[in-house]
């Protein structure tokens, strides 16, 4: 498309967890309250259909009955909705693209390098291009390579920055290496970099990073604001005071895998009717629940 002008992608983006009822359909009063809850608490936006939401997971209606509270919610507070779309297969991840003209409070789409496939860097970048070109929205791509297989290097990313339509990265590489400093030390003018691991999200806003979308910023939402906040406005020593103990959080909270631990805390406070989650996920163990709990407390507030 060309025009696309890059959303307002700074700052905590929370990719929300899809609540499950007893009757095991998706519980949507609890959706909007987690919506509601964490833009109370600070955070930039949401996102819709992640992989913490058990998008995988979720039939049809029930990823139209998210994207419609998510859409809601982001209308009535004027917040940005990124919404997690597309596969391995080029063709119908733009067909799954072309169906989100339909929300208007969306900004952006989250788009998985694909996976399982492994179509080499060159193939990767002719995906993205060709998405691009006809996505109603423009694109952040979803850079996880521990899931997808792919591997893509500073220069990889900066190729696909130069998309028209590609307006951001999450990262997700399991580490702060070479390629990350080297694409944050001269990123792209209007590519926002968003940290994509919750565990290093403070050494990556340090480097430069626009924010981040964390799953972990379920919880403690207010202190993962502060934290984004504290690095904009050089606050050095707040800032890793604050990086230091929210890196103790997420790992807590990614002892089992996403996102079954915040589940688990998510219905201990109350804030949704199960901890349920969909196989091949199993919920998570009481002691990883308590550890992650145990954190919580010891953030104070």
């Amino acid at each position: 498309m060309g025009m696309h002008r890059l959303p307002p992608l700074h700052g905590v983006h929370v990719p929300l967890v899809t609540p499950f009822a007893a009757d095991g359909g998706v519980a949507e009063e609890a959706l909007e309250g987690l919506a509601h809850g964490v833009l109370d608490a600070g955070a930039a936006g949401i996102v819709a259909l992640g992989t913490t939401g058990e998008a995988a997971t979720l039939d049809a209606d029930e990823r139209l009955a998210v994207l419609a509270v998510c859409a809601r919610v982001c209308a009535a507070r004027g917040a940005p909705l990124t919404i997690g779309a597309g596969d391995n297969d080029t063709r119908a991840s733009a067909h799954a693209l072309a169906e989100l003209a339909r929300w208007p409070a969306a900004v952006a789409a989250l788009v998985p390098v694909p996976y399982f496939t492994r179509p080499a860097q060159a193939g990767v970048r002719a995906h993205f291009a060709h998405l691009a070109s006809a996505s109603p929205l423009p694109l952040i791509v979803y850079h996880i390579p521990y899931r997808t297989g792919q591997p893509l290097d500073a220069a990889g990313l900066r190729e696909l920055a130069r998309i028209p339509g590609v307006v951001g990265v999450k990262l997700a590489t399991g580490d702060v290496d070479q390629d990350a400093v080297d694409l944050l030390g001269e990123s792209p003018p209007d590519f926002a970099v968003l940290a994509g691991d919750d565990l290093f999200l403070s050494p990556l806003l340090a480097l430069g990073a626009a924010g981040g979308i964390l799953a972990s910023a379920h919880l403690a939402t207010d202190r993962f604001v502060a934290l984004a906040d504290a690095w904009r406005g050089g606050d050095v020593v707040r800032a890793r005071e604050l990086g230091h103990a929210l890196a103790g959080l997420s790992a807590a909270a990614f002892g089992e895998p996403n996102p079954t631990v915040i589940k688990g805390v998510l219905h201990a406070q109350g804030r949704i009717p199960t901890p349920d989650v969909r196989l091949p996920l199993l919920p998570a163990g009481r002691g990883s629940i308590d550890a992650t709990l145990k954190r919580l407390a010891d953030l104070g507030g």
